[in-house]
């Protein structure tokens, strides 16, 4: 009996141990296999970011690539900063009358443009999942779609800025953050759309691009 109990003592831990290390062993399949399926993901996003190995290639070679999100958070904190900076410009022309106490009004402008800049950058993010799904549709619904998508983009950007002047302020700066992001947001996306390799456009190609389509809606205004 005594022999017989030992070798009980002795063979229960090593069945237990078998079930541990069977457990073990399958936790760790799993995982492996968890990784290899977010590997072949990831792989097979890379492939639908490239119509073909040339512009993968070309990808690969920018020497300062940009990718979508930044593009559009830039733009978008671009379009929240000039466009209300030349409407103060533009009523700093008009105001040759204002007397010194009234300088605060410029103080205000300067607070508008910073939120404006600030929601357009951190907004641009979600800009740039809506335009990224558009611009794997056809020109022509891309094109349809986007003046909506600015608009949306410019009343978020223009209504938080203008919320500092209150209702009033809210509603005007949503009006004109509207129809900035209305014209701005479809020129910017076309070029985007015809230079980007995958999901990344080159620093060269944005800055003039991005720079020149705020400056000259700020020129617009300037010119009201």
């Amino acid at each position: 009996m005594e022999i017989r109990n030992t070798q009980t003592a002795t063979y229960q831990p090593n069945r237990f141990g078998a079930f541990e290390t069977q457990s073990g062993n399958d936790e760790l399949t799993v995982k492996r296999l968890n990784t290899l399926l977010a590997l072949n993901a990831e792989t097979e996003r890379e492939k639908a970011m490239f119509a073909d190995d040339k512009e993968r290639q070309e990808a690969e070679l920018m020497a300062h690539p940009i990718s979508s999100e930044k593009a559009f958070s830039y733009f978008g904190a671009l379009l929240g900063g000039l466009p209300p900076m030349a409407f103060m410009t533009r009523f700093a022309l008009d105001g040759s009358g204002i007397r010194n106490d009234e300088m605060w009004i410029f103080g205000v402008f300067a607070i508008v443009n910073i939120i404006s800049s600030v929601v357009g950058y951190f907004s641009g993010k979600l800009i740039a999942k809506m335009v990224r799904s558009l611009e794997q549709s056809s020109w022509f619904a891309m094109i349809i779609a986007l003046p909506l998508v600015g608009i949306l983009w410019g009343i978020m950007a223009g209504g938080a800025g203008g919320a500092v002047i209150f209702l009033i302020g809210a509603f005007f700066g949503a009006f004109l953050g509207g129809i900035v992001g209305g014209f701005a947001l479809p020129v910017f996306t076309i070029f985007h759309r015809l230079l980007k390799k995958g999901d990344q456009i080159e620093r060269k190609h944005f800055l003039p691009l991005a720079v020149g389509i705020s400056l000259i809606v700020s020129a617009f205004i300037i010119g009201l």
